[in-house]
Protein backbone atom coordinates (compact mmCIF):
# COMPACT_ATOMS: atom_id res chain seq x y z
CA UNK A 1 0.00 0.00 0.00
CA UNK A 2 1.09 3.54 -0.72
CA UNK A 3 1.02 6.32 1.90
CA UNK A 4 -2.02 7.80 0.13
CA UNK A 5 -3.86 4.50 0.51
CA UNK A 6 -2.90 4.31 4.17
CA UNK A 7 -4.28 7.81 4.81
CA UNK A 8 -7.59 7.26 3.02
CA UNK A 9 -10.79 5.81 4.43
CA UNK A 10 -11.79 2.64 2.63
CA UNK A 11 -15.55 2.23 2.42
CA UNK A 12 -16.62 -1.44 2.56
CA UNK A 13 -20.05 -2.20 1.12
CA UNK A 14 -20.40 -5.67 -0.41
CA UNK A 15 -23.99 -4.73 -1.31
CA UNK A 16 -25.62 -1.35 -1.95
CA UNK A 17 -28.96 -1.47 -0.11
CA UNK A 18 -27.54 0.63 2.77
CA UNK A 19 -26.41 3.57 0.62
CA UNK A 20 -29.87 5.20 0.64
CA UNK A 21 -29.60 5.45 4.41
CA UNK A 22 -26.21 7.16 4.04
CA UNK A 23 -24.06 4.74 5.99
CA UNK A 24 -21.35 2.22 5.17
CA UNK A 25 -21.48 -1.36 6.34
CA UNK A 26 -17.84 -0.98 7.41
CA UNK A 27 -14.94 1.41 7.06
CA UNK A 28 -11.20 0.89 7.30
CA UNK A 29 -9.54 4.09 8.51
CA UNK A 30 -6.06 5.02 9.60
CA UNK A 31 -5.68 5.28 13.38
CA UNK A 32 -6.81 8.74 14.50
CA UNK A 33 -4.53 11.10 16.37
CA UNK A 34 -7.54 12.19 18.42
CA UNK A 35 -10.63 10.21 19.46
CA UNK A 36 -13.88 11.88 20.52
CA UNK A 37 -16.59 9.87 22.25
CA UNK A 38 -20.01 11.52 22.35
CA UNK A 39 -22.47 10.44 25.03
CA UNK A 40 -26.07 9.86 24.01
CA UNK A 41 -27.63 13.08 22.74
CA UNK A 42 -31.36 13.64 22.70
CA UNK A 43 -33.74 16.49 22.11
CA UNK A 44 -32.46 18.34 25.17
CA UNK A 45 -31.98 22.11 25.40
CA UNK A 46 -29.13 23.98 27.11
CA UNK A 47 -30.99 23.81 30.44
CA UNK A 48 -31.50 20.04 30.35
CA UNK A 49 -35.18 20.19 29.41
CA UNK A 50 -36.66 17.78 26.88
CA UNK A 51 -38.02 19.48 23.77
CA UNK A 52 -40.57 18.02 21.36
CA UNK A 53 -41.88 15.29 23.68
CA UNK A 54 -43.03 12.22 21.72
CA UNK A 55 -42.26 13.88 18.33
CA UNK A 56 -39.80 11.52 16.66
CA UNK A 57 -39.04 13.75 13.68
CA UNK A 58 -38.29 16.88 15.70
CA UNK A 59 -36.31 14.89 18.25
CA UNK A 60 -34.24 13.18 15.52
CA UNK A 61 -33.34 16.56 14.03
CA UNK A 62 -32.38 18.14 17.36
CA UNK A 63 -30.46 15.06 18.55
CA UNK A 64 -28.28 15.05 15.44
CA UNK A 65 -27.80 18.84 15.78
CA UNK A 66 -26.61 18.28 19.35
CA UNK A 67 -24.17 15.60 18.15
CA UNK A 68 -22.90 17.97 15.46
CA UNK A 69 -22.41 20.71 18.05
CA UNK A 70 -20.22 18.47 20.19
CA UNK A 71 -18.29 17.30 17.14
CA UNK A 72 -17.63 20.94 16.23
CA UNK A 73 -16.41 21.66 19.78
CA UNK A 74 -13.91 18.84 19.23
CA UNK A 75 -12.83 20.24 15.84
CA UNK A 76 -14.69 17.54 13.90
CA UNK A 77 -17.87 16.97 11.91
CA UNK A 78 -20.03 14.04 10.80
CA UNK A 79 -17.37 12.96 8.28
CA UNK A 80 -15.12 12.10 11.23
CA UNK A 81 -17.67 9.78 12.88
CA UNK A 82 -16.44 6.20 12.97
CA UNK A 83 -19.47 4.75 14.77
CA UNK A 84 -23.02 6.07 15.11
CA UNK A 85 -25.72 4.45 17.25
CA UNK A 86 -29.32 5.66 17.14
CA UNK A 87 -31.62 4.43 19.92
CA UNK A 88 -35.36 4.84 19.35
CA UNK A 89 -38.50 3.84 21.22
CA UNK A 90 -40.59 3.26 18.06
CA UNK A 91 -38.88 1.75 15.02
CA UNK A 92 -41.71 2.51 12.60
CA UNK A 93 -41.76 6.20 13.57
CA UNK A 94 -37.95 6.27 13.42
CA UNK A 95 -37.88 4.92 9.88
CA UNK A 96 -40.34 7.63 8.83
CA UNK A 97 -38.22 10.31 10.55
CA UNK A 98 -34.78 8.96 9.64
CA UNK A 99 -34.55 11.47 6.80
CA UNK A 100 -33.63 14.18 9.34
CA UNK A 101 -30.41 12.28 10.06
CA UNK A 102 -29.78 11.23 6.45
CA UNK A 103 -30.15 14.87 5.34
CA UNK A 104 -27.34 15.99 7.68
CA UNK A 105 -25.11 13.07 6.68
CA UNK A 106 -25.75 13.66 2.97
CA UNK A 107 -24.96 17.38 3.28
CA UNK A 108 -21.38 16.43 4.23
CA UNK A 109 -21.23 13.18 2.22
CA UNK A 110 -20.69 11.40 5.54
CA UNK A 111 -21.35 7.65 5.64
CA UNK A 112 -20.37 6.42 9.12
CA UNK A 113 -21.08 2.82 10.06
CA UNK A 114 -24.37 3.08 11.96
CA UNK A 115 -26.77 1.02 14.04
CA UNK A 116 -30.47 1.79 14.52
CA UNK A 117 -31.80 0.08 17.63
CA UNK A 118 -35.27 0.01 19.21
CA UNK A 119 -35.34 0.13 23.01
CA UNK A 120 -38.22 -0.06 25.50
CA UNK A 121 -37.58 3.45 26.86
CA UNK A 122 -34.99 6.17 27.21
CA UNK A 123 -33.88 8.07 30.32
CA UNK A 124 -36.30 11.00 30.09
CA UNK A 125 -40.08 10.49 29.82
CA UNK A 126 -41.21 11.56 26.34
CA UNK A 127 -37.75 11.08 24.83
CA UNK A 128 -38.00 8.84 21.79
CA UNK A 129 -34.54 9.16 20.18
CA UNK A 130 -30.98 9.30 21.47
CA UNK A 131 -27.82 9.29 19.36
CA UNK A 132 -24.27 8.50 20.45
CA UNK A 133 -21.15 8.65 18.34
CA UNK A 134 -17.45 7.96 18.20
CA UNK A 135 -15.29 10.18 16.00
CA UNK A 136 -11.62 10.40 15.21
CA UNK A 137 -9.27 12.57 13.28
Amino acid sequence: MTNTELDATIRINPTSWNLGFHYDQAQLRPAPARLLTVAGQGSIDEHGALLHADDMGAQMALAVANVESLLAEGGMDLRDVTRLVVYVTDMDAALVSYGALVERLAALDATPPATLLEVARLAVPGMCVEIDATAGR
